[in-house]
């Protein structure tokens, strides 16, 4: 299954775990889902969806990866910042999935997070039964 998300910024997190949630199919007790991000400028990350931390992420990623610098990339298109920033976020998460349900710590959300926006991307999920 696919999940649409649209962001806003340069550097945008959104909050996707109510529809990965829903992405697990109703005849799945138990299993994982994997949620994956198809995209070489953005990632996923499973952390807590709380405005001053989420402000703290993206401060994070602009100060491990600085848009400063002279990347080489740059030349091609102008966002080498957003694809390494991408790289240290990761494309993907997996997380368990136990009676029906994503089995979240109590304050995990699955967060998209976009390098270089505003964009609408595609986050594909998929939930294996085991």
């Amino acid at each position: 299954m696919a999940i649409e998300v649209s962001t806003a910024d340069r550097i945008d997190i959104v909050d996707i775990t109510t529809e990965v949630g829903e992405a697990v199919p109703a005849d799945v007790d138990n299993g994982v889902c994997l949620v994956f991000v198809p995209h070489t400028t953005a990632g996923v990350v499973l952390n807590e969806n709380e405005r001053r931390l989420l402000n703290d992420i993206t401060r994070a990623v602009e100060n491990l990866v600085p848009a400063d610098e002279d990347y080489e990339h740059d030349a091609i298109d102008d966002n080498a910042v957003a694809h390494l920033r991408a790289t240290v976020l990761g494309e993907s998460v997996t997380m368990p999935v136990i009676e029906g349900e994503l089995d979240l710590g109590r304050w995990q959300s699955v967060l998209f997070v976009e390098c270089d926006g505003p964009r609408t991307r595609r986050v594909s999920v998929t939930v294996i039964e085991g």
